[in-house]
């Protein structure tokens, strides 16, 4: 595992968002959802696609709050641009378990 400064982890924006619309990527490589996040008055509705639909169905995820990582350069992925990156830890088996928090907290919040 490489070290790094504490000066890099500030550097990364991890934002509290809720997620406000979840659709299917049928143009995704890997099985995925087009996901829209609330991420508050400074940053807005933001959106992303996640491969998260081994442990989540689109229900489960519309109004869940979210940690993801704001402050990446926009990425294309294949027709739709993704404007942050949700996080969560992979199991064994591959899926991804979302990190969340662990109680309701303002969207746009910042992982400190």
């Amino acid at each position: 595992m490489e070290e790094i400064a504490w000066q890099d982890f500030t550097r990364v924006e991890l934002r509290v968002g809720t997620i406000v619309e979840v659709e299917d990527f049928p143009e995704a490589r890997v099985p995925a959802y087009k996901i829209k996040a609330d991420f508050g008055p400074e940053l807005g509705v933001r959106k992303s696609s996640a491969q998260v639909t081994d442990l989540y169905r689109k229900d489960d995820l519309l109004g869940r709050q979210i940690v993801a990582v704001v402050n990446f350069p926009a990425k294309q992925i294949g027709p739709m641009r993704s404007e942050f990156l949700l996080t969560g830890f992979y199991r064994e088996d591959r899926s991804v378990v979302l990190a969340v928090p662990e109680r309701d907290v303002p969207n746009g919040a910042k992982l400190g």
